[in-house]
């Protein structure tokens, strides 16, 4: 996992303790990892392979906003409830990624704001690029109506 920049930086304690929270998954190309509305309970780190971000649009289908690759956290909505997808994802290609479990670290940033605070460092500017990305996509979408 060394070349994840989401971990750049991490001490060893927290890198470690994060690390005990993931598993290492494999997914076929075209496989839906989750989909809008259902729990988010996992996030990964993409090590190989990429995904394709989507939402449903009224009278336009399922719209890709953003495809993510190796480097890249897939999943933030499991850091505040309700706890639900507010896209979908979906394989492109294969995917080698660590999944990791949220309520697990969702526990860990309880009993340690150390290891909570790191972690929210490292989100805070994924959920911010994944909602420019997004209104700028959709922004696109819109356009061409």
């Amino acid at each position: 996992m060394s070349a994840q920049p989401f971990l750049d930086g991490l001490n060893s304690r927290v890198l470690g303790d994060l690390i005990d929270c993931g598993v290492g998954v494999r997914y076929p190309g075209g496989y839906r990892i989750f989909a809008e509305g259902a729990p988010a309970d996992r996030f990964w780190l993409v090590q190989e392979g990429t995904v394709a971000l989507g939402v449903h649009v009224p009278e336009r289908g399922d719209q890709v906003l953003e495809t993510l690759g190796a480097g890249d956290v897939l999943g933030w909505s499991w850091l505040y409830p309700p706890y639900r997808w507010r896209f979908g994802a979906t394989t492109r290609s294969p995917v080698i990624a660590t999944e990791f479990d949220a309520a697990a670290v969702r526990r860990r940033c309880a009993a340690d704001t150390d290891f909570g605070y790191a972690i929210l460092q490292r989100f805070v500017p994924v959920i911010g690029d994944r909602l420019v990305t997004t209104r700028l996509r959709l922004l696109d979408l819109w356009s061409r109506s």
